[in-house]
């Protein structure tokens, strides 16, 4: 590995690279450099027999996560490794926190008008933990995201990430990107790897939101995710395994652009498996201050408490096996 380091980091994408910092065809500092300016993110430990102060500092401030002499105990580096890796795991985590946050003001408007809710939570839970990927249909202010939030959040799959995309707000020439990651150099702007939303969502669900605005290039490439359970980056050629749930949502007749081609029926046919259909909810937080925290513990955390209501609309239509 440490023979063609350029060559290497610029074709994946490591959570963790260990580096000796003198070998005799490449130089660990030239691995750290290279490891960092293609993939940021990831934790590289520096490890030498002729460790120096300045070497060190040097090794720190081009961003090696730990700086290691010969020898050590194996349980140490074991342990440095561990640490190492949760890092990671947070700093990702933080990401999608804030991502989190920045979609949570939507709840707070989002408000409705009969007892049909009760119908939303019970096809939230039968379908919460089946492996079939979900379409939700209706216009927009529906509460689509909510409903793919709470089906994650109800199924195995809740400990991992919800990552959420609106596919009509990406141009297609950053939506690949987006969705899929890049290598660095593939593009104009593309100054290091990156890893996609799909990738960041591995073992979690992702939420395709107007994906009925999509166009046959991405169509193409969502069908082979679907299908393989893999994909290859902007610019890469190398497959990434994942192990994602699809949920789906639209405010188009899919069905009408599948007869007239502007819509793949082989992915909407992937797509349909489960298919729900929301209604027309009513915006006033100021009249109903409490119905996001009632959302919240009635969907996401499966409590509803007796006599609780939440209303979404009298002609709330919910469609599911």
């Amino acid at each position: 590995m440490a023979k063609r380091p350029s060559v290497i980091s610029s074709k994946e994408i490591f959570d963790l690279v260990i580096t000796d910092l003198r070998m005799p065809k490449a130089d660990g500092m030239a691995v750290l450099k290279a490891v960092k300016s293609s993939s940021p993110e990831t934790v590289v430990l520096v490890i030498t027999a002729f460790a120096t102060a300045d070497s060190a500092v040097d090794a720190m401030k081009q961003g090696a996560y730990d700086y290691l002499t010969k020898p050590f105990q194996v349980d140490e580096v074991q342990l440095i490794i561990r640490n190492a890796l949760e890092k990671r795991r947070l700093s990702t985590e933080n990401i999608l926190l804030k991502r989190e946050m920045a979609s949570q003001s939507s709840f707070a408007q989002i408000v409705g008008q009969s007892e049909s809710m009760q119908k939303v939570f019970d096809v939230v839970r039968k379908v919460a933990d089946a492996k079939s990927n979900v379409l939700i249909c209706g216009e927009s202010g529906t509460g689509k995201e909510l409903v793919a939030r709470a089906i994650h959040y109800n199924s195995a799959r809740s400990p991992m990430p919800f990552v959420a995309v609106n596919c009509s707000a990406v141009p297609e020439t950053l939506l690949e990107s987006e969705l899929f990651g890049h290598m660095k150099g593939s593009f104009t702007g593309a100054m290091a790897n990156k890893a996609g939303l799909f990738e960041v969502a591995n073992g979690g669900t992702i939420f395709l939101d107007e994906i009925g605005d999509t166009t046959p290039t991405i169509q193409v490439k969502l069908l082979r995710v679907i299908q393989e359970r893999e994909f290859r980056r902007v610019g890469g050629n190398q497959d990434v395994k994942v192990d994602v749930r699809i949920v789906a949502a639209t405010n188009k007749d899919l069905e009408k652009a599948v007869a007239d081609g502007s819509f793949r029926e082989d992915l909407y046919y992937r797509l349909d498996v489960i298919p729900i259909q929301a209604s027309t909810v009513a915006a006033s937080n100021r009249r109903h201050p409490a119905s996001r925290e009632t959302f919240h513990r009635e969907v996401f955390t499966g409590k509803r408490q007796a006599g609780s209501r939440v209303d979404i609309g009298g002609d709330a239509r919910v469609v599911g096996p």
